[in-house]
């Protein structure tokens, strides 16, 4: 009897590692600490694992094209959109999960403008001695956004980029710049600043954070499984600064 149930154990334990699969996934860095979050409960409840390879948007525009052999990609609905019309991403496959804003922060203890409105916001740019922003889909708004308020060319020259993998508390935190832009996700558990809040309003930019599965996936039922899992779970990506869409 005890043979036939080690027997039977085995048998079960054969089976569940047989379906686990190790899902390699391509997510940008603007996710990091709720996809780390969620992680191992996805493991617990599926089984299978995760080996997450983080990156910046602007850099994964490139690693998709050019063939990295990924599961699942982790990055903006319009960049997964064009993988699909270029054929990098099964057609179909786009799960969009979530939504982030635009933020503004200060280190702390520094003087806090206010940016409520977009002719304050304005004030706070002319006023700051010098602006730091990101370099992904966050910096190009930011960037537009300067302009379209008509100061691009007083503001330029006290304007700083944050290299890709650095994120722009450092350069606040640090000193090297007393105003700064970015995803409220890649703020909300920094340490070191204070954030003013979100874009006015007016002229807030919404990024719209979506999954796909590239055409090379050695895993893409897993992956369909795990865009389910992050696609439910909402509070997690709320909590960390990550807005659940509209619906």
């Amino acid at each position: 009897m005890r043979k036939y149930l080690f027997s039977v154990v085995v048998s079960i334990a054969a089976a569940i590692n047989a379906s686990a699969a190790e899902i390699k996934v391509l997510s940008t860095t603007a996710v990091k600490e709720a996809l780390t979050e969620l992680a191992p409960q996805f493991e617990k409840s599926s089984g299978h694992k995760l080996n997450i390879i983080w990156s910046s948007s602007s850099i994964i525009q490139k690693q998709i094209p050019e063939g990295g052999k990924f599961d699942l990609v982790i990055t903006t609905a319009p960049d997964i959109a064009k993988f699909m019309t270029a054929q990098s991403v099964v057609a179909g496959s786009r799960v969009d999960f979530g939504r982030t804003g635009v933020a503004v922060a200060v280190k702390e203890g520094a003087p806090k403008p206010d940016v409520s409105t977009s002719e304050k916001m304005k004030k706070a740019i002319l006023d700051a001695k010098s602006i730091v922003y990101s370099t992904g889909p966050s910096g190009l708004y930011v960037e537009r956004m300067i302009g379209e308020m008509g100061i691009l060319d007083q503001v330029r020259p006290k304007m700083k980029q944050n290299p890709p993998g650095v994120r722009v508390a450092t350069f606040l935190v640090k000193g090297d710049a007393d105003l700064g832009f970015q995803q409220m996700s890649e703020f909300i558990h920094e340490h070191g600043i204070t954030i003013l809040g979100q874009l006015p309003p007016e002229i807030q930019n919404w990024t719209i954070w979506s999954t796909g599965i590239p055409k090379v996936a050695e895993q893409p039922d897993a992956a369909k499984t795990l865009q389910g899992f992050l696609a439910g779970s909402e509070q997690v990506w709320k909590a960390n600064g990550i807005e659940p869409l509209l619906k």
